[in-house]
């Protein structure tokens, strides 16, 4: 055999190694914030499994764990930091008393709507600062599927003006519970599993989840029957974690299809949640009556939103950080805004027109 053909067959060789069908098989593992059962929050991490799997041929294997697997759901950073699970599923804002910057991922009281905030992301700073943020602890971080615009909660008694916020114990995460608490509530956060119970057993008197298509199914109407209309997350987006060490050992290919996964779960989540809603919603107003739905009377929102305002304010002047998040995040929302009022609004209010 001559030196060039043997050359060849070398790197003939090499190539080989390097594809996935000669790769070794690799598996990891996933933990979710959230029951495994509990769709459509428990739907990425699961379709991410699923493509990933199928892309590598099942060279790629990653086993999906809920909380009732791993009983630590607000601890998923924690687990993906230390290598206990080479990836997490859950909301950013859930750490926001690591670093108060993590909130701005998820979503924030008066925010953007969910275009405006993903054009945000992949197309102007959003991106550049998570990743800035969450380079300390040792994981990438990708958006995981939005629930759009959140419903205000539940509520055990009519909310007329904000004196009658004062005194309620709520679950209610994120900067919006720093805002209630401003307004008198006593708040608190619970996982998942634990509030039907907590609501019922009047631990808590009011509580937010995140739309009818999610809401109905836990029962919350059962024990709280006013159901209001949201201000607090307009695009609560979940979040994918990796950590570092373990993505950066992937072959190329691999992070590739790793990425192109969440990046298609994420969105299949948002359209699975939209839809859901859509049902629940007209299921809803025919067989539970006795749900009660309400919008905020005026001076409720203006104090809510004069309480998130001095929130911001407080934050921005001791952080850095967050300052520098805050005047850029705010700034693309009110050049957004104009095109999201001209686009969908406009749209919106010409088909109210047409109904008259």
């Amino acid at each position: 055999m001559n030196k060039t053909i043997k050359v060849a067959a070398l790197l003939g060789a090499v190539a080989l190694m390097a594809t996935p069908l000669a790769a070794k098989k690799i598996k990891w593992k996933l933990a979710e914030t959230w029951p495994s059962t509990l769709t459509p929050l428990a739907s990425p991490p699961a379709k991410v499994a699923a493509l990933v799997k199928e892309m590598t041929d099942g060279k790629f294997i990653i086993k999906v764990e809920g909380k009732e697997k791993h009983k630590a759901p607000l601890g998923i950073l924690d687990m993906v930091k230390g290598g206990q699970y080479q990836m997490g599923h859950s909301g950013s804002y859930y750490w926001k008393g690591k670093d108060i910057n993590t909130v701005w991922f998820t979503t924030v009281p008066f925010g953007m709507t969910p275009s405006e905030q993903y054009a945000w992301f992949y197309y102007g700073n959003g991106k550049k600062y998570m990743k800035e943020v969450y380079d300390k602890f040792g994981v990438y971080n990708y958006p995981g599927g939005n629930t759009g615009n959140q419903m205000g909660g539940w509520f055990r008694k009519e909310i007329k003006t904000p004196a009658d916020l004062k005194g309620l114990k709520m679950r209610i995460p994120g900067l919006a519970g720093e805002v209630m608490a401003k307004l008198g509530v006593n708040v608190t956060n619970i996982p998942a599993g634990e509030l039907y119970t907590s609501l019922d057993r009047g631990t808590i008197d009011a509580l937010e989840w995140v739309g009818p298509g999610m809401d109905i199914k836990m029962g919350f109407y059962k024990v709280a029957p006013y159901y209001y209309t949201g201000w607090h997350e307009p695009a609560s987006e979940m979040q994918f974690m990796v950590n570092k060490k373990a993505f950066d050992k992937l072959p190329k290919n691999y992070q590739v299809i790793l990425e192109t996964a969440m990046k298609a779960a994420s969105f299949d989540m948002y359209v699975e949640n939209f839809a859901a809603s859509v049902d629940a919603w007209a299921k809803m107003k025919k067989d539970y009556p006795n749900i009660k739905v309400r919008t905020f009377p005026p001076a409720v929102i203006k104090a809510l939103k004069k309480a998130a305002d001095e929130v911001y304010a407080g934050y921005a002047a001791k952080n850095a950080k967050f300052k520098e998040i805050y005047t850029d995040y705010e700034a693309y929302m009110k050049k957004a805004r104009e095109w999201t009022m001209m686009m969908q609004g406009g749209y919106l209010k010409l088909n109210e027109e047409l109904a008259k």
